[in-house]
């Protein structure tokens, strides 16, 4: 009685023996590091030779450059300041078609590499970092799309020479303006055939006919839905391209993202990168009318008056030759003849035609580059802060024609190598498909971030320590057991962390005190149950064996209970809560297989077919 086959006992010592090699990369130190990536072929040792150069000459002590899998290298530093002292090196120095992120690495021996082996992540709370909440303006994506609807019904009805009085848009809805009725119903049948998503309708006021378009709500969800996840692609590409390695970008209820960017500890950048819109326009200038006139307020028909840098205006042709929508790649760098800092930037097919055409039509005649930035500034209105968005237009570069462009060319005028950065990281990136703002800001320092780490292991070993104190004292051999099953627990749960690659924050630490809570629970149900069979006066292997068998159901009922609740935590929680509910979760199947078969297991080794008197519990 009360012995296991021999196939389950091994069993149960592979899954303990799996669980400590899969947990045993968590013991080593996590490296502050680098990770440096080319956009074609590998960072050969000659890069590598000189990365570690540039780090030598800028000061920054480096603990060791290695290749990685994929042809990539990775810098490892001393400390996070050296990490972060390395990062704006790089920035300055590395060259263009390599791309580098923030990351951690930890520091395995080759034989763990070898198996393939990696810790588990460490959340933001734990690791350090900043997390900002965003919200979309969803009204304003709206907006644009009925501004666009706006300007594509204009083009339509001057294409089909339908005259028209006035276009525009108003409430939420097109409004278009027309002398005669019968004009007027032409053009509706027209927009009905061509805008099937615009909601016609028509009436009269003061003798001038009208035509009402409006976005039914089904297509404007659509749209708010798009511009939703257009917002997280064009976020996505722009952290990515701001170098940090495991950025989380998710989506929080119908209108908000969550970004997390673990390591980074530069917030500022970070709020002007989210929620900044910088692109270019490309126009010739205009030399046939004077500047004085539009200065006057008679600015000639098809021009624009516009301000470069050091506040001189000039005037620009109105229509816009290619602009920042039909750049496909951008890159920062500097003017070989002049050292000054220049984006070079490449076209799609469309702007690479439209630009070769204009600049071999206009040889030898100047043409401008204007940069264009949008952003959100507060101010007080009656002592109340409001946000808006604010838009700046200035002409940042004016060169003659030489020859025609081609599809790559370069774009000089700017103020600064971090301006020529940014710009080209926003290029690169795409436009936002609705206005942004950030709600919510926290960083995380990485001394914070150890400090957190600290005091939840500690939480982790006192919680452990008292129950161990306990459960020995007051069921002594059987208590002693269900100690070492409890350690065994303590293991598994981060190997299945490990092998999941799941995340650990300072919830999921809370959820693994609690299991070490829960985890004794079946063991004591066992224990004094066992008990109870003794003081009917079974004999000890029956009452071992009747203990284990009878306490089963309760315990099986209560642990799918918190499992239920577990599932129900992590399906509607955010954030914190999902990862309180992950860590209970696989605490509570670890402590199941341990607190039932493991220490059953060793109790049989223990007492199983043996002459037994007496129990010690």
């Amino acid at each position: 009685m009360n012995q296991y086959p021999l196939w389950k006992n091994l069993l149960i010592l592979a899954v303990i023996l799996f669980g400590l090699v899969l947990a045993l990369p968590n013991l080593f130190p996590q490296d502050p590091a680098i990770e440096v990536q080319a956009s074609e072929g590998e960072v050969d040792s000659a890069t590598r030779a000189e990365i570690a150069a540039t780090m030598e000459n800028a000061g920054v002590p480096v603990k060791a450059i290695e290749k990685r899998e994929g042809g990539k290298a990775l810098i490892r530093f001393e400390s996070p300041d050296a990490q972060l002292r390395g990062q704006a090196t790089l920035d300055r120095t590395l060259e263009e078609g390599y791309q580098h992120a923030l990351t951690q690495s930890p520091d395995l021996p080759g034989w763990v590499e070898a198996l393939g082996l990696q810790p588990m992540f460490l959340g933001l709370d734990l690791r350090g970092g900043i997390h900002v909440l965003i919200d979309v303006d969803m009204d304003a994506a709206v907006t644009q799309a009925l501004e666009r609807l706006t300007g594509d019904v204009r083009t339509l009805l001057r294409n089909e020479r339908i005259r028209y009085l006035t276009v525009g848009h108003e409430d939420g809805r097109l409004e278009v303006r027309f002398r005669d009725a019968s004009v007027r119903d032409e053009a509706a049948k027209l927009i009905r055939r061509e805008f099937r998503d615009l909601d016609i309708t028509t009436g009269s006021q003061g003798g001038d006919a009208y035509l009402y378009g409006s976005l039914p709500p089904a297509k404007q969800e659509e749209i708010k839905r798009f511009a939703l996840e257009q917002n997280i692609t064009t976020l996505r590409n722009r952290v990515n391209a701001l170098g940090v390695a495991e950025p989380i970008i998710q989506r929080q209820g119908e209108r908000r993202i969550i970004v997390q960017l673990p390591g980074a500890q530069d917030p500022a950048r970070l709020k002007d990168l989210l929620g900044a819109t910088a692109t270019l326009e490309y126009r010739l200038v205009d030399t046939e009318h004077a500047v004085q006139d539009a200065l006057d307020g008679r600015v000639p028909v098809g021009a624009a008056l516009y301000y470069e840098r050091n506040g001189q205006p000039i005037l620009l042709k109105r229509r816009v030759i290619v602009t920042g929508d039909q750049i496909t790649s951008a890159a920062a760098g500097f003017d070989q003849q002049s050292g000054s800092p220049m984006v070079s930037v490449s076209l799609d097919g469309q702007g690479a035609r439209q630009m070769r055409r204009v600049t071999t039509e206009n040889v030898g005649k100047p043409m401008a580059v204007v940069f264009i930035e949008s952003r959100t500034v507060t101010r007080l209105v009656d002592g109340e802060p409001v946000k808006e968005r604010v838009r700046s237009e200035e002409v940042i570069s004016v060169a003659n024609i030489l020859e025609p462009f081609g599809r790559r060319f370069q774009t000089t005028g700017l103020d600064s190598s971090e301006e020529a950065h940014n710009l080209a990281l926003l290029l690169r990136a795409g436009a936002l498909a609705a206005p942004i703002e950030i709600v919510e800001e926290r960083t995380i320092g990485p001394s914070l971030g150890q400090d957190n780490i600290d005091q939840g292991m500690r939480s982790v070993l006192i919680g452990l320590a008292l129950v161990v104190l306990f459960m020995a004292l007051y069921y002594r051999v059987f208590g002693l057991v269900a100690d070492l099953v409890l350690i065994v627990n303590l293991v598994l749960i981060v190997a299945v962390l490990s092998l999941l690659q799941a995340t650990l924050t300072m919830p999921g630490i809370a959820g693994i005190v609690l299991t070490v809570g829960m985890a004794v629970d079946a063991n004591v149900l066992i224990f004094e149950r066992i008990r109870e069979e003794i003081r009917n006066g079974s004999t000890p292997q029956a009452s071992i064996h009747a203990g284990y068998d009878k306490a089963l159901s309760t315990i099986v009922d209560a642990n799918v209970t918190t499992l239920i609740a577990a599932i129900v935590l992590f399906s509607f929680g955010t954030g914190p809560v999902k990862g309180f509910a992950v860590t209970l979760f696989i605490g509570i199947l670890t402590s199941m297989f341990t607190a039932i078969l493991g220490s059953r297991a060793l109790i049989n080794l223990i007492y199983g077919g043996r002459r037994v008197k007496r129990l010690a519990i």
